[in-house]
């Protein structure tokens, strides 16, 4: 059986925005409401767009990896990875910069990635081997100039040199919206070294960068391999180019 995956992806997308939307900036969408397949706190705004997304999602028969219910197994060739709410903490503090994230693979192959930002309703997809698109029109990353990079980064006390080697350092808060910046080309690089970050946060980003012509590796260098999976935790590096990367890799093997 074949699937329309961008029609489902947006139409999932719209129907979360009309659901969720009503919570942005309350008490309530920042309620603890237990604790998701990690360990981690599950926000009643989660809870509701998961719910959603399942609704769509189980009755075709695919195996899904969501962040908050973890793994569900249908027995299906395909496997969707799900954050139906990245930054649902900005979400929930009323902090415009938060997306819905949606990652298809056939087996371990990837075959189709969408992200969907609300606030300017702009909606990400890649599709491997063919390219990368905002609202259907082509993107590609950005070619910096040495010494005049933006990028955004998450550490915790690891590879603070780079501060002075880059002109601009953000952290937005939400990873998919930052990968979805840098394919665009509004940031030039992205990275978490907290080994904190999971696979339904960046399986739609990773594809993303790639097809708008950037890198995607671990700390070491290596192109990221995804594990389908709502438990692992990993680092990332997403950028725009090879200098870029190197020079990150240096500062990390500065360490001590």
């Amino acid at each position: 059986m074949e699937f329309g995956w961008n029609e489902i992806a947006l139409n999932m997308a719209k129907d979360l925005e009309k659901t969720i939307m009503p919570l942005f900036g309350t008490k309530k969408a920042g309620e603890n409401v237990g604790r998701n397949v990690s360990g981690d706190i599950t926000k009643y705004v989660d809870r509701v767009a998961e719910d959603l997304i399942l609704r769509h999602l189980n009755p075709l028969g695919i195996n899904i990896v969501s962040e908050e219910v973890g793994e569900i197994d249908h027995g299906s060739d395909y496997t969707v990875v799900v954050d139906p709410l990245d930054g649902s903490y900005n979400f929930s503090m009323g902090i415009p910069i938060f997306a819905f994230s949606f990652a298809v693979f056939k087996g371990k192959k990837p075959v189709y990635g969408a992200i969907y930002e609300f606030f300017p309703r702009a909606f990400y997809e890649a599709i491997p081997g063919e390219g990368a698109y905002l609202n259907g029109k082509p993107i590609h990353v950005n070619e910096p100039e040495k010494g005049r990079e933006a990028i955004s980064f998450y550490t915790r006390g690891r590879c603070m040199g780079i501060v002075k080697k880059v002109k601009r350092i953000r952290v937005l808060g939400a990873i998919a919206v930052e990968m979805a910046y840098t394919a665009k080309g509004s940031l030039d690089g992205v990275f978490d070294i907290r080994n904190y970050v999971r696979p339904t946060d960046i399986a739609a980003g990773v594809m993303l960068v790639r097809e708008a012509g950037g890198i995607v590796s671990d700390e070491r260098g290596r192109p990221l391999e995804l594990e389908l999976s709502a438990k692992v935790n990993t680092n990332v590096i997403a950028v725009a180019n090879e200098r870029l990367l190197k020079l990150i890799l240096e500062e990390l093997g500065n360490e001590p």
